[in-house]
Order: structure tokens, then sequence, then C-alpha cells
């Protein structure tokens, strides 16, 4: 099927599950869109997440997509349930798919969980690991200084390092854990500055590629694979500054110059649901 594949995120931290998709599904075409103008998502109500994320699931219904995948773990934790009952295309999330890369690389089952206010006041990591394993223990913790500092570029150098430092102290405390979920997509961007924090010890583990994997199985089980051997296009779209989107996704993509259209979009004031 040549439908392409939408995916939505908070903001520029989506980029990371895009790069892994387009990596495990290079014939599929995707369309990106980032709210960077109302991120972060952690710190706003469920009722706001909600809102927000039908605006953009809405419009890329429009542009015919074939499958919709929520780049965001809050905006997971939130509406993955609502939207796969409400749309008749596949809609995958993220939680689950980190819960799953977690398990199978922890070996004391003590898995720490670092993500947005939203996402952990949720409980959906905890939850979603102990639904695998029951035997699991969590110890989980809210980082807000992060996605504002990754929406801005800071990636690298001392200021990152101290925010990365100051922030992640009380979870160095619990030294039983062998295993970090990056329990929100925009982490990936300084996955570097968290390992090197927490130790070569610790297994940092982002759910992007468990993500593209499901994504795959999905598509071939509805037989909606792309099979021609025309070049995908992706397009990407964020509302809010493109030259900070497109300074965060040069970063990450090999030649982002090239394969990115970014567009700016507006969206409408009113809930979609």
């Amino acid at each position: 099927m040549k439908q392409p594949i939408g995916v939505i995120d908070s903001g520029v931290g989506g980029l990371t599950v895009a790069r892994e998709l387009m990596r495990q599904l290079p014939k599929e075409r995707f369309l990106y869109l980032g709210d960077t103008e109302r991120c972060p998502y952690g710190p706003r109500s469920e009722d706001e997440v909600r809102a927000f994320t039908w605006q953009m699931v809405n419009h890329l219904l429009e542009k015919n997509i074939k499958m919709l995948v929520i780049a965001c773990n809050t905006a997971t934790a939130y509406t993955l349930s609502e939207l796969q009952e409400q749309l008749s295309i596949p809609v995958i999330g993220v939680i689950e798919p980190g819960a799953r890369a977690a398990i199978k690389v922890s070996q004391n089952k003590r898995i720490g969980v670092i993500g947005t206010e939203g996402t952990i006041q949720s409980e959906a990591y905890p939850e979603a690991l102990k639904a695998i394993d029951p035997t699991i223990r969590v110890n989980d913790l809210s980082c807000p200084p992060f996605v504002p500092m990754v929406e801005e570029g800071i990636l690298s150098g001392p200021v990152a390092e101290g925010v990365v430092k100051r922030t992640l102290a009380p979870l160095k405390e619990m030294n039983h854990i062998d295993t970090l979920i990056l329990g929100c997509t925009h982490y990936p961007l300084i996955k570097q500055l968290v390992q090197e924090e927490m130790g070569d010890h610790i297994q940092v583990i982002s759910s992007g590629e468990e993500t593209a994997r499901e994504a795959s199985l999905i598509l071939a089980y509805h037989r909606a694979l792309d099979t021609s051997d025309e070049e995908p296009v992706h397009e990407f779209y964020t509302t809010g500054d493109i030259e900070k989107f497109r300074v965060v996704a040069n970063s990450w993509f090999e030649d982002p110059v090239k394969i990115l259209e970014l567009v700016k979009i507006e969206h409408t004031k009113s809930s979609a649901y």
C-alpha cells in the first residue's frame, strides 16, 4: 500500500522514533508532525494532551495515512486506547514496546524509568512492565528540564551535562536498577549524557527499535507494506519554530536537508474529541 504512515509527537523527540522506523521500513513513506509550539506536554492536563493529540491526528488523517504511530509517551499514556477504539487504522504507541525492550535485557528485574511529569504520574510504564512480569520492581523519576533543553537544541556541553547530573541525582541513589527506560522520545537525543551519568553498568533503553519492529509486524499482518520500488519522500511538519526544528533534525538524521520538508501549520483551538 502506497499510503503514508503518520508519526506524531509533542515536538522534536519523536524524530528518534521516526529515524528507526525509516531504518526498518525503508520503502515506507512517513509524515511526521511535531507540536513544538505547545511542547512540552508533560506538565499539561490530560484533557489538554487529548485535545492537542486529536488535532494532530485529524491533520494527518486528512492525508490518508494507513497507520498512526504516537511517538510521544505522554500522548500514548493518555490517548492510545481511545485512538485505537475510534480509528479504523492501526495505532501504536511507544510505552509497551519500551517495556518489552527493557524486560528483555534486565538481569535483576529492577528497572528505572525517566519521563515527563505526565508520563510518570500516569504510571503507564509500571503497569506495562508488571502486565508482562508482575515480579518486576520499578523506580521512576520525572525529569522536567530535559524536554525544554532538547527542544532548544542543547544536546551536549557543560550546560546539558549539568542539567542531566542534577536531574538524575535522585535516581542514582537507587543503585539496584540495572536497566533504565528513556520514557520520553526526546531523551534519546541526550542518551549519551544519560549513559555517562548513570554508568556503563546500566542498560539504557529507548523504545524506537521495538516500536518500529511492532509497526513492521502489524503492517505485514494487514498486508499493508509498501512493496513498490519508488524512493519514498518523507514530509515533516512543525507547529512552531521551523529553524529550531531544523537544527535538531540536522543533528539526528545523516542527511536531513535532502529528506525533510518543513511546513508550519496552525492548529485550531477547539477540541477534536
